[in-house]
């Protein structure tokens, strides 16, 4: 049985990860990116479109992986793609954006024949890079069965439920990196200050209660001072006001997502826009006007 055909649109950080595997794994591509140069490492291996209408006119699948809801906006609607989709063809949008952008999305699809799933990711570019991202997958179980083996080579896929419902988990999900990663920076600071080896003091908690992923790779960003970004600063506070946005539809508060909003704000607003969202460090070193690992800040440089 041949494979689908998919067109991928994004091939930035994640996305060019994401195609190379799915090349490895023997899928027919068609690539579209706003930068084109962007395409050119797969160029031998695939399809690259000049238009994103053009790049989904004989895909089977069309994935998304695009920076934010109005960019994703942009390239499904007011390019085209959505009007270009082929009958029977299904869009997983694998970007982060808004459950009511996603069930907008969906509507539209459906008008044209198409089918829906808001399927975003968690793991950065190393788990792009491994195949090894959790997906986070709204909408028709029928839809997610006919991508099943697509996704499945970019990781693990969990159907949460209908659409939108994917993006909900995504917000659950970043609401507890970012709170965490400002935990860990706190817990960081404060044994380093106190003339602990920070990173003994790591090493020690990744065995108990307060082990994770974030205290496992991000404390070590936070040690080694690597702020070169797999998820840019910017990006996650795009992700926090999109859960703060949530909340207030719900009529929830949020207060720890909130502080950690305004503290990415701060990172934001004191230059540190493309850092790694582990570079929330920089914040709290520039408030305490204390460097994890000894010495004084100067206005929260690296």
């Amino acid at each position: 049985m041949a494979k689908p055909h998919i067109a991928f649109l994004g091939i930035g950080l994640m996305g060019a990860p994401m195609t190379r595997n799915l090349l490895d794994a023997g899928f027919p591509m068609t690539l579209w990116n706003r930068t084109e140069s962007k395409c050119e490492p797969f160029r031998e291996r695939a399809s690259v479109a000049e238009t994103p209408a053009g790049a989904v006119a004989d895909a089977d699948i069309v994935i998304t992986m695009l920076e934010n809801g109005e960019v994703v906006e942009d390239v499904l609607v007011r390019q085209g793609v959505m009007g270009a989709l082929r009958t029977g063809a299904v869009v997983v949008d694998m970007s982060s954006v808004q459950p009511s952008v996603a069930r907008r999305h969906a509507a539209m699809a459906t008008e044209y024949g198409a089918g829906y799933l808001d399927a975003p990711v968690s793991g950065g570019t190393r788990g792009a890079e491994a195949g090894t991202l959790s997906i986070m997958a709204g909408g028709e179980a029928a839809d997610l069965a006919r991508v099943q083996p697509v996704l499945g080579t970019l990781g693990k896929v969990t159907h949460i439920g209908p659409v939108g419902a994917g993006q909900l988990a995504k917000l659950a999900n970043q609401a507890i990196v970012g709170v965490t990663i400002g935990a860990v920076s706190e817990a960081l600071l404060l044994a380093a200050q106190g003339g602990a080896d920070p990173a003994a003091v790591r090493e020690a908690l990744m065995g108990g209660f307060a082990g994770s992923k974030i205290l496992e790779q991000h404390g070590q960003r936070m040690i080694e001072r690597d702020f070169a970004p797999g998820a840019p600063a910017r990006i996650q506070l795009k992700d926090l006001r999109m859960i703060l946005d949530e909340a207030r539809a719900e009529g929830l508060t949020l207060p720890l997502a909130q502080q950690a909003h305004n503290s990415y704000l701060s990172l934001i607003a004191n230059g540190h826009t493309d850092v790694d969202h582990s570079g929330l460090l920089l914040e709290l070193e520039h408030v305490n006007g204390a460097r994890l690992g000894g010495g004084r800040t100067s206005g929260g440089k690296v």
